[in-house]
């Protein structure tokens, strides 16, 4: 039996004829750059979110970077977040002139542990980005308390939790601003490349999208200096079309996450993901941790069961963050999870039966 990690062929498929249909309908109408489709997208996906505004933007990137420089994040400033999530996370702070400060994560959710996180606040504090990272909110309650107690700034990095919930509100709804990205892997994903910014501030909103079309209000009438991070109507289109069907695959993905939990429970050297009783986590990754994990990895190959890593390198001890001066040891539980996970198969079209032919060669393989 073969079970890919990731299957973007068979979801395509099961909705063909609607996407063909949108893209086609783009086309006829030529609108490729901005334009109807990406703004009714936008209505939509704030819609989706519980929010006012949602800006189309280029990329999950821009969607990070955007909302840092229209809150005024600049050179001397920091912005705390974590060393376990990609780079885009970090890159979006340093491209503002900001230093990226790192707090440790917490072991049962492996998101920001908030505990940590006042310690971590100096003058030049300007923000705080959680990460909701694999698909499950971080602890927003603490860390908005200690953000409003220091008057700083949260930005949201929601790019892996379209969907997911904190006490009933949904990723993205809660600090000032939140990232989204429709990387084609992503629970919402594009043909391509893009992303949204998520907002209740209307100046914040009106300042991103001018900033995405180059500082512009109107055309040839720049206001500032701005970056072109638009999203073109081909990915609006998509997006609004598979939007309608991103509840029931999310229902899809926690059946399997399910069904992960009950066969790999009480199994030596396994440590399966944790739900935190105030998230509804929608499963982007579903991360194990093992030790020997590449060996296992490479096994579970040799069966035609293909997995990943995210993320094998803390962001601390990337070279391109060297000068930091941040060694190993600087945050032990972000490094001990990264050297354990394991990224199993996971989509919504996953069957039951290539989980249990997963979940039964990973026991005889420990």
């Amino acid at each position: 039996m073969n079970v890919p990690f990731l299957n973007l062929k068979i979801q395509y498929e099961s909705i063909k004829d609607e996407i063909n249909a949108a893209i086609n309908d783009v086309i006829e109408k030529t609108a490729f750059a901005g334009g109807p489709f990406v703004a009714q997208f936008e209505e939509e996906f704030a819609e989706f979110c519980r929010c006012q505004h949602a800006i189309g933007v280029g990329n999950g990137t821009d969607a990070l970077w955007l909302p840092l420089l229209a809150l005024g994040t600049g050179q001397g400033d920091e912005v705390i977040t974590v060393p376990s999530t990609f780079i885009a996370t970090a890159e979006a702070i340093s491209f503002c002139g900001a230093t990226p400060v790192f707090v440790d994560i917490d072991e049962q959710t492996y998101n920001m542990n908030p505990d940590l996180l006042e310690a971590a606040i100096t003058p030049k504090t300007k923000a705080i980005i959680p990460v909701h990272l694999f698909g499950q909110t971080a602890d927003m309650d603490p860390i908005m308390d200690i953000a409003k107690k220091h008057n700083l700034y949260v930005i949201e990095d929601a790019c892996q939790a379209h969907g997911s919930e904190y006490k009933g509100k949904r990723a993205g709804s809660i600090g000032e601003a939140s990232a989204f990205s429709f990387y084609p892997g992503k629970n919402l994903g594009a043909y391509g490349e893009a992303g949204a910014i998520v907002t209740n501030n209307a100046d914040l909103t009106s300042k991103t999208k001018m900033f995405r079309d180059h500082g512009q209000a109107r055309k040839y009438y720049h206001g500032m200096i701005g970056w072109n991070a638009r999203m073109d109507g081909i990915q609006g289109a998509i997006l609004s079309t598979k939007l309608k069907h991103l509840e029931s695959w999310t229902e899809a993905r926690r059946k399997n996450a399910s069904l992960y939990n009950e066969l790999l429970s009480n199994v030596d050297g396994i440590i399966t993901p944790r739900e935190a009783d105030y998230t509804r986590h929608v499963y982007h990754i579903y991360a194990i941790r093992v030790q020997n994990r590449d060996e296992l990895i490479e096994k579970l190959a040799e069966k035609e069961i293909f997995c990943g890593i995210h993320y094998p390198v803390p962001l601390h001890l990337q070279e391109a963050y060297n000068f930091l001066g941040l060694n190993k040891g600087s945050f032990p539980v972000a490094e001990k999870c990264a050297s354990e996970f394991v990224s199993l198969p996971m989509f919504p079209e996953l069957t039951e039966a290539q989980i249990k032919y997963t979940t039964d060669n990973i026991k005889q393989l420990l």
